[in-house]
C-alpha cells in the first residue's frame, strides 16, 4: 500500500467556507488513486473559511510521478453553497511536497482538474496524460473566454457584455465589489441630497469651489488650488502630473506652430530661440490627435474641443514653463499665439483650454487604451494561450488580476451612451470612438517601453522629471525579475521557438492588441530569450507601474476642477484682450457637470481595502527554489525603492508618489 497525504486548504475571502462535499482523486504516469471524500473523516460540518483539512489517501500502488489532482465538488442536501479553494497540498510516500495552486471558486457541483505548481513548457511535459491535461485546459478556457469586437479600430476584448457573467475567478471578491458599490452609491446620494448633481448654473467665483472640497482634500490637491493658475505648476505638470507621456524635447519649431523670436524674446533672458532649441532646452505638446473632433453636448449645451500646441522652455533653474500657446492646429488670424506677456485672463483661459484638452488625451489614450485595454488583451491573451503550468502564465496572471472585470464595469458605465465620461465630459459619442482609434493607430511597441519612450522623447537629461527617475527604477527591478524567471525555464533561444504555447500567445496579443499592424515594431513572434524578457517586462509594467502613474493622481490633479476641466461651455478665443474673468467662468464646467466628474475621478482614484501592491503574491503558483528566490529578491528590491522615494519626497514640497512601490497595485483593477 502506498499512502498519500492531502490537505485541502479554503480561502481566507469572505463566504470561502462551504457545506458541500469536496472529492480529490490523484493521477499518476503509473496510476490513478480511488476518489477519496475529504468530509469522510470529519466530526465538523464542512470547510470553514481559512480552515486546512487533511486526510490520508491509500492506492495499492505507488502512483508515480503525480500528473494531476481531481478536485469535484458536491452539494450537500441540494444547498447551493460556493466554495474558494486555495490549494491542495500532497505528500507522497517517498516524502516529497507537491502543491497543486487553485485559487478558484468552486460550485456545488463542480469538477476542476489541478495540475502541480512546477513549471514546465509544453515540450518538456512530455507524459501523454500530462499534454492532454494541458490541452483540455486551454480548449476550456477558449470557449469560455473569447475575443470579441468592441469597435473596428481598436483593441478586441473579453465577450462578457456584464461583469456579472464573468467567471467567478475573474471578477471581483465579494469585499471589493462591495466597497466599490458603497463607495459609488454613496458619492451619488451626496450629490443629489446637496442638490449638486443637476445644477445647470455657473460657479460665481473659483473660490467657490473650496466648499465642496473642505471635506475631501489632501496635501496635494491644497497645492494644486494654490498654484493651479502659475506657469511653474502648469509646466510641472507635463513631467510629473497624470500624463507625463505628451511631452517632448523641440528639435524644430512645426510649421504649423509660428513662434518667433520677438514674441519669446523677453522670456528666454539673453538667448535666442533657436539658440534654446540647439541647447535642448526647448519642448513640445502637441494634441493634434483632438484636431477636428466635435465637442460632447452636455445637458443639452454643445462643449467644445481644441487641440493645442504648447511649447515651453526649461530654464537654468531647471523649471519648466510655458511660452506660447496655440489652441488649433492651423494657425491665422482668428487662431492666435497666447503668450505669459499677454493680458492675465487672456493667458489663462488660453492655460484652461489646454488642460481641458489634456483631459480627453490623458483619460482615452494614455489611461485608457494603453493600460486598461492593453492590459485586457495581455490578460486574455494568457487565459487562452498558457496553461496553468507554463512559467509565463505564472509570472504573467497576477498582474492581470480584476481587468477583465474593470474593464467592463468601464465601457459599461463611463464610455457607453450613458456614461459618466459621455454625459460629463466635453468628448463623447463618435468624437470619443475617433480619439481612441487615432490614439490605437498611433501606438507603437517602443512608446510602451520606458527607456526607449524617454529617448524617442529627447527626456534622458530634463531635470526634476520624477516620473522619469522613479519608473525607470521600477522598470530595471521589472527587468531584473523577469530576466530571471524567464532564463531559468528558457536556457536557448531554441526553447523560446520551440514553445508553441508562447508562439500563440503572441501572435494573439499582435493580432488582437495591434491590430497585426507590423507598423507598431511589436513581435509577432519571438525568436530570442532577449526579446521575451523586454516583452514581458512591458507587460508588467504597463498593468502595474504605468496605470499607477496614470491613475492614482486623477483626483489630487483633477479634484481642483479648475485645473483639469471635463468640459468646456465656450469656444476658443479668437482675439487677445477680450477674456474676463466672468468669461472664464462663463467656459468652465457648470455645478452639476463640475461635482458629477469629481465624483467619478474620486472613485478611480480611491485606494481599496482589497487590493495588492506590486511584488505581493498572495498565491502561491511557484514552489521551486530558483523563481521562489527570485520573488524574495523582487520584494527585496520594491521595498528598497520605496525608502529612497520617500527619502527624496521628503526634501520636494510637492512629493511624487505614485511610483512608489507601495502605491503601485499589481494589476489594472480600479
Amino acid at each position: 500500500m502506498a499512502t498519500y497525504t492531502v490537505t485541502a486548504h479554503t480561502g481566507n475571502r469572505s463566504f470561502s467556507g462551504t457545506t458541500s462535499y469536496v472529492y480529490v482523486q490523484l493521477r499518476g504516469s503509473d496510476a490513478e488513486s480511488q476518489e477519496e471524500n475529504v468530509h469522510r473523516r470529519f466530526l465538523s460540518f464542512g470547510f470553514f473559511k481559512g480552515s486546512e483539512r487533511t486526510i490520508t489517501l491509500e492506492s495499492e500502488s505507488f502512483l508515480g510521478e503525480l500528473i494531476y489532482l481531481n478536485l469535484r465538488t458536491k452539494a450537500f442536501l441540494g444547498l447551493d453553497n460556493q466554495w474558494f479553494c486555495n490549494k491542495i497540498t500532497v505528500k507522497t510516500p517517498e516524502g516529497e511536497d507537491i502543491l497543486f495552486p487553485c485559487y478558484r471558486w468552486l460550485g456545488s457541483d463542480e469538477t476542476v482538474v489541478l495540475r502541480p505548481a512546477k513549471a514546465s513548457l509544453v515540450f518538456q511535459d512530455t507524459n501523454p496524460i500530462a499534454q492532454k491535461t494541458r490541452l483540455s485546459q486551454l480548449e476550456g478556457r477558449q470557449k469560455l473566454i473569447r475575443w470579441s469586437v468592441y469597435a473596428e479600430g481598436l483593441p478586441r476584448i473579453v465577450n462578457y457584455e456584464s461583469a456579472l457573467l464573468l467567471p467567478e475567478e475573474l471578477s471581483f471578491s465579494f469585499s471589493k465589489e462591495t466597497e466599490f458599490s458603497y463607495t459609488a452609491g454613496k458619492q451619488l446620494i451626496y450629490l443629489k441630497l446637496n442638490g449638486l448633481a443637476d445644477n445647470r448654473d455657473s460657479w460665481e467665483s473659483i473660490d467657490q469651489l473650496h466648499q465642496i472640497l473642505c471635506d475631501i482634500t489632501n496635501t496635494t490637491i491644497e497645492y494644486v488650488e494654490d498654484h493651479w493658475d502659475e506657469d511653474e505648476f502648469f509646466g510641472y505638470q507635463f513631467l510629473n502630473g497624470i500624463n507625463p507621456m505628451l511631452i517632448q524635447r523641440c528639435s524644430e519649431l512645426p510649421e504649423n506652430f509660428p513662434v518667433t523670436e520677438e514674441m519669446v524674446k523677453d522670456l528666454l533672458g539673453e538667448h535666442t530661440l533657436e539658440s534654446e532649441i540647439v541647447k535642448g532646452n526647448v519642448f513640445l505638446c502637441d494634441y493634434k490627435m483632438l484636431d477636428g473632433l466635435v465637442g460632447n453636448v452636455v445637458a443639452g449645451r454643445q462643449q467644445y474641443l481644441t487641440a493645442p500646441l504648447v511649447l515651453l522652455y526649461c530654464n537654468p533653474q531647471g523649471k519648466m514653463l510655458p511660452i506660447a500657446i496655440q489652441l488649433g492646429q492651423t494657425p491665422g488670424p482668428e487662431n492666435p499665439i497666447f503668450l505669459p506677456s499677454d493680458p492675465k485672463y487672456d493667458w489663462l483661459l488660453a492655460k484652461i483650454f489646454v488642460r481641458a484638452a489634456e483631459f480627453s488625451v490623458q483619460e482615452l489614450d494614455s489611461h485608457l487604451l494603453r493600460t486598461h485595454l492593453l492590459s485586457e488583451v495581455f490578460a486574455m491573451a494568457t487565459l487562452r494561450n498558457l496553461p496553468s503550468p507554463h512559467p509565463l502564465f505564472k509570472l504573467v496572471i497576477p498582474h492581470t488580476r480584476y481587468t477583465l472585470h474593470i474593464n467592463i464595469l468601464a465601457r459599461n458605465t463611463l464610455i457607453s451612451d450613458d456614461g459618466a465620461i459621455t454625459l460629463y465630459s466635453g468628448i463623447g459619442g463618435e468624437s470619443l470612438l475617433k480619439l481612441l482609434r487615432r490614439a490605437t493607430s498611433s501606438l507603437t511597441y517602443s512608446s510602451l517601453c520606458l527607456p526607449e519612450n524617454i529617448s524617442e522623447r529627447g527626456l534622458e537629461d530634463v531635470p526634476n522629471y520624477y516620473y522619469r527617475d522613479d519608473g525607470m527604477k521600477l522598470w530595471n527591478i521589472i527587468h531584473k525579475y523577469a530576466e530571471g524567471v524567464v532564463q531559468h525555464y528558457y536556457t536557448s533561444d531554441e526553447h523560446v521557438q520551440k514553445d508553441t504555447e508562447l508562439q500563440s500567445w503572441i501572435r494573439e496579443i499582435f493580432t488582437s492588441g495591434f491590430l497585426g499592424r507590423s507598423s507598431t515594431g511589436t513581435p509577432e513572434s519571438f525568436q530570442a530569450v532577449s526579446d521575451l524578457i523586454k516583452f514581458v517586462t512591458m507587460v508588467i509594467f504597463t498593468a502595474s507601474a504605468q496605470h499607477a502613474a496614470v491613475n492614482n493622481g486623477q483626483f489630487d490633479f483633477g479634484g481642483w476642477m479648475p485645473n483639469y476641466p471635463t468640459a468646456l461651455r465656450k469656444p476658443p478665443p479668437k482675439e487677445k484682450g477680450q477674456t474676463t474673468m466672468s468669461t472664464i467662468l462663463e467656459t468652465l464646467p457648470d455645478i452639476g457637470t463640475t461635482v458629477n466628474g469629481m465624483a467619478v475621478l474620486s472613485l478611480l482614484s480611491k485606494t481599496f481595502a482589497d487590493q495588492y501592491p506590486l511584488g505581493s503574491f498572495p498565491e502561491d503558483l511557484f514552489d521551486e527554489e530558483v523563481p521562489c528566490k527570485l520573488i524574495e529578491d523582487f520584494q527585496k528590491d520594491l521595498r528598497e525603492l520605496s525608502i529612497l522615494i520617500e527619502e527624496r519626497n521628503n526634501k520636494l514640497e510637492l512629493p511624487y508618489t505614485y511610483l512608489s512601490p507601495q502605491n503601485v497595485e499589481n494589476s489594472v483593477a480600479i
